[in-house]
């Protein structure tokens, strides 16, 4: 059995279905069934490698992959007060929260990936969030005047995936290429393309013109300048990198209709809050009102909330006692993760959701890991714009991403001098 499923081949089985994961986020519109086998297979081999091998790789860690899988035990608990008409929705999100779960348990069970295996797939995710750029820009352009059209009433491109979890996506696999650089960690004869795809990726950001992504893409450029300056001292690369983002935001005024046109709608939207009846047609008026209603779930349920499954309801009823001019149709859930998880798990949820969720953070504080501080700033700053975990393609990324940071920073048998990515 030893030489059958010995650490090498399912170190091959791993790695694949990471790429599989890897490519399914892109696909998951298309392939939506795939993502779960990926993952399946992975929770598979990590369970083979246990029994076969009689050890579980990790176990020293299980503080650091048990508090990523506290977040499902939180939604879990929710079924001891969702209603009884609500258990179909209290058994959909355990299925979809099951990534919280199974990732954490996959990567804990198995021995740490090879450092270049961790470097090829995050540049399989460089490569393909470069082809779904390419494949949106192209569809931008063959209909250019009803897409630019389109940002004048808070709509954006299409992009697969969703345009909101993308730009996220955008921002962080220019991270990647960024930190592959920079250590060194990509062949002599790829460093161009990379630098390539860094530049087309910066400039899509601006095309795309979503705002969470270009949040998170500046907040990590303005951590960037401060390390520069004042870790390593190199003032004129930070002075460099400073000019540069303050330039790009003047420039793709310029030269992208759709950058123009959501800071048009995004100045019409702001005005529009105060008015109901016609901020409800604005993404930023309409996000308000969610808040708005939220908050008001919250007050009337302060310790343990009202249960996600129950949350919907509970929305609508605040909706029609603080916005009565709105109709149903224009209800929405809260649009930010951490607001969402007050409502519906009160101050002690979010307080466990917090703290399960960025422990891994704290665990590796005295590490280099920029790769793992990326990924949790992006995280931390969709949360506030975002109910990022209530999608598939989102908790797929968050979670995964996550994890396979936090791979870099264990130790792997082989050895290997260039930059284990981290």
């Amino acid at each position: 059995m030893l030489a059958v499923f010995s650490l090498a081949r399912l170190h091959r089985s791993a790695f694949f279905f990471c790429a599989c994961i890897i490519i399914s986020i892109f696909l998951v519109n298309w392939l939506r069934v795939a993502l779960g086998i990926a993952m399946g297979g992975l929770a598979v081999t990590g369970v083979v490698f246990a029994l076969v091998h009689k050890r579980i790789a990790n176990r020293a860690l299980w503080p650091v992959f048990g508090s990523i899988a506290m977040v499902f035990v939180l939604h879990v608990l929710a079924g001891f007060y969702t209603q009884a008409g609500n258990m179909d929705e209290y058994r959909f999100d355990l299925g979809m929260q099951l990534p919280f779960l199974i990732l954490p348990l996959s990567f804990w069970l198995l021995p740490p990936l090879p450092s270049r295996y961790l470097r090829w797939l995050w540049e399989l995710f460089i490569a393909m969030t470069v082809i779904a750029a390419l494949g949106a820009t192209i569809n931008y352009l063959l209909h250019a005047r009803e897409i630019n059209e389109s940002y004048m009433h808070s709509k954006v491109m299409p992009t697969e995936p969703d345009h909101i979890r993308f730009s996220i996506i955008v921002t962080m696999a220019i991270a990647a290429a960024v930190l592959l650089l920079a250590h060194q960690a990509i062949p002599h004869s790829w460093r161009n393309w990379v630098k390539g795809a860094v530049v087309v990726l910066a400039l899509f950001l601006h095309l795309l013109a979503v705002r969470s992504g270009e949040m998170t893409f500046y907040a990590l450029g303005g951590m960037a300048v401060l390390w520069l300056a004042f870790s390593r001292k190199q003032w004129q690369k930070s002075l460099l990198l400073l000019v540069t983002l303050m330039l790009l935001p003047t420039v793709s005024y310029l030269a992208f209709p759709t950058f123009r046109n959501r800071v048009y709608n995004t100045q019409e939207d702001v005005s529009k809050v105060q008015e109901s009846s016609e901020g409800k047609n604005f993404s930023i008026s309409a996000r308000v009102y969610s808040y708005q209603a939220a908050l008001a779930v919250w007050r009337d349920n302060k310790l343990i909330g009202v249960g996600k499954p129950n949350l919907e309801g509970e929305m609508a009823r605040r909706y029609a006692k603080l916005h009565p001019q709105l109709t149903p149709e224009f209800y929405i859930l809260p649009h930010n993760q951490y607001l969402y998880n007050l409502a519906a798990y009160g101050v002690i949820g979010l307080l466990v959701f917090c703290l399960s969720l960025f422990y891994p953070a704290w665990w590796a504080r005295h590490r280099h890991a920029p790769l793992l501080l990326a990924q949790y700033v992006s995280i931390a700053l969709s949360f506030l714009v975002e109910y990022t975990l209530e999608t598939q393609i989102g908790l797929a990324f968050v979670v995964f991403f996550l994890l396979l940071a936090l791979q870099g920073l264990m130790p792997c048998e082989e050895s290997d001098p260039a930059w284990r990515p981290a």
